[in-house]
């Protein structure tokens, strides 16, 4: 009854954080240029510094802490190179979000479903909290999360990206010019979007085995009711990465 009395206590905090999180994110997303790109210099060395301090308090040997530091600064790196990069061009607003919303889609649904149905645990040692049944809830929710992007990207072309919309069919199905980038089959979204959450899934589970490592229950304290960066950001930067993999390899195997 106490901690739920806690958690119930914590939620206008939480709730105010995350209002403030959003309008500072769209804001800069909305903005682009140097303030998207401060923005996102900034979230990324908040996140490594984070962390580093994780790493710290497992490593070692100076060695192994020289080659998490490296770790983390190749993966945070690279996850914040590709946010940036996804935000350039006439209809970068409607990528990121494509990004983005999938990953919050999986947080919902995996939150949600988990809290639900319950059921085996996935990885007790590590993150008790999460549950089969939360990760197929997560997968549900990437994809929903991806097409509620997509059909922003058609409802607010004006100002997702240049406002001259015409119609086109793909595979079979109806698009928007909106963000060709974004002319996305409903089935491949299908697709899509349990890859996303796997691979979000997969990110969370690192930054939790990180921190069980290190003996702490959150990664900081700079976001009242939320814990740090690398605790909002773990899913997000494990998709990024993964982007950046598939364009290196893309270019490599081309």
């Amino acid at each position: 009854m106490a901690d739920a009395d806690v958690k119930k206590s914590d939620l206008p905090v939480r709730a105010a954080s995350a209002v403030v999180m959003i309008a500072v994110a769209g804001t800069a997303l909305g903005l682009g240029g140097a303030v998207w790109a401060g923005f996102v210099a900034l979230v990324a060395l908040g996140t490594f510094w984070e962390f580093a301090t994780l790493a710290k308090a497992f490593a070692a040997t100076g060695t192994r802490l020289a080659a998490w530091l490296l770790g983390g600064f190749i993966y945070v790196g690279m996850a914040a190179l590709v946010l940036f990069g996804l935000r350039l061009g006439d209809y970068g607003v409607a990528t990121v979000l494509v990004v983005v919303l999938a990953v919050i889609g999986t947080d919902i649904g995996a939150y949600f479903a988990g809290r639900t149905f319950g059921g085996p645990k996935i990885a007790p040692a590590i993150s008790p909290s999460k549950t089969w049944s939360g990760l197929a809830g997560g997968m549900l929710g990437a994809g929903g999360g991806m097409a509620l992007a997509y059909w922003l990207s058609w409802k607010f072309a004006g100002v997702l990206g240049p406002d001259d919309i015409a119609v086109t069919t793909v595979n079979g199905v109806t698009v928007s010019s909106a963000a060709p980038e974004l002319l996305i089959p409903w089935r491949l979204i299908i697709l899509a979007g349990p890859t996303v959450a796997v691979i979000a899934q997969a990110g969370d589970f690192f930054e939790s085995w990180m921190k069980r490592r290190a003996g702490v229950k959150d990664s900081g304290r700079l976001i009242p009711g939320h814990g740090g960066l690398f605790d909002r950001v773990d899913g997000l930067l494990a998709v990024l990465f993964a982007l950046a993999l598939v364009s290196i390899l893309g270019r490599t195997g081309g």
